[in-house]
C-alpha cells in the first residue's frame, strides 16, 4: 500500500519498496540499489544468499510493470563494485529496460560514466527537475527542495513492552527528503527525529507515516 505525499508543492508517492514515483513527470526514483554488492561480497566468502541478488532485478521490473514510467532516476551507488559478473546481469537489464535511465553519480558509483553512457544511461552529479534537485549526498546549501540517498535512513521504534524495532523510512527535515536504500543488502542508518521532521516508515507492504516524528509540513 503507498503513501501519497505533498512535497514541494508536488505530489509523491511513497512506495513501500523505497522507491518515489512523480505521477505528473512519469518518473520512478530510486536510490543505493547497490547492484554488484552481493557477488562482491560473497566473492570473498560472505554468507549472502543468491536471492539477494536476484531480488533486485525482480523487484525492479515489478516496479517497471506497476508504474510503467517514462524514466527511472538512481539517486547514486547504483552499481556497487569494480566490475564482476553481476555488471553483465545489470547491463542486460539496463539494455531491455522500457524506461529511460538517469544516474546521480555516488560514492560507489567508481565505474567510469562512460560505461553507463554506453548503455543509454544519462549521467551526472546532480539533477534539476521542476522545484527538486536531486542528489546523492543531503544538500545543506540549496535551492528548491532536495531529494537524496546515501544515508540508508531508519527509525527506531518502542513498544508498550521495551519492544525495538528498526525500519527503513524515508525521512523528511525542511525542505530535504531523503529516501530509503533500495539494495537488498544495504544496512541502514538510525535518524533521530526533531520537531517538524517527518518519518515514514517501511513495513511489509504498507508505509507508515510516523506522527511522533511530524507535527508541520515543509
Amino acid at each position: 500500500m503507498t503513501h501519497t505525499l505533498e512535497f514541494g508543492g508536488e505530489l509523491l508517492e511513497l512506495h513501500p519498496w523505497g522507491v518515489l514515483y512523480w505521477k505528473r513527470e512519469s518518473l520512478l526514483i530510486v536510490s543505493d540499489v547497490h547492484f554488484g554488492k552481493v557477488t562482491h561480497f560473497r566473492k570473498y566468502g560472505a554468507a549472502v544468499p543468491q536471492k539477494a541478488l536476484e531480488r533486485n532485478f525482480i523487484r525492479m521490473d515489478c516496479l517497471l510493470q506497476d508504474f510503467r514510467p517514462a524514466r527511472v532516476c538512481f539517486l547514486g551507488d547504483l552499481f556497487h563494485s569494480h566490475l564482476n559478473r553481476e555488471w553483465d546481469l545489470f547491463s542486460q537489464w539496463a539494455v531491455g529496460c522500457p524506461a529511460a535511465l538517469e544516474l546521480v553519480l555516488g560514492n560507489h558509483d567508481i565505474l567510469s560514466p562512460t560505461r553507463y553512457e554506453a548503455l543509454g544511461i544519462r549521467c551526472g552529479e546532480s539533477f534539476r527537475e521542476g522545484p527538486f534537485l536531486f542528489t546523492h549526498y543531503p544538500m545543506d546549501a540549496f535551492e528548491g527542495f532536495n531529494i537524496a540517498g546515501h544515508i540508508h535512513p531508519a527509525v527506531r521504534l518502542k513498544g508498550p513492552g521495551k519492544e525495538r524495532l528498526r525500519l527503513p523510512c524515508f525521512f523528511i527535515r525542511g525542505r530535504q527528503l531523503i529516501v530509503p536504500a533500495f539494495g537488498a543488502f544495504t544496512g541502514s542508518h538510525v535518524l533521530e527525529p526533531r520537531k517538524g521532521d517527518r518519518a515514514f516508515a517501511l513495513a511489509g507492504e504498507a508505509v507508515i507515516a510516523l506522527d511522533e516524528a511530524a507535527p508541520g509540513r515543509p
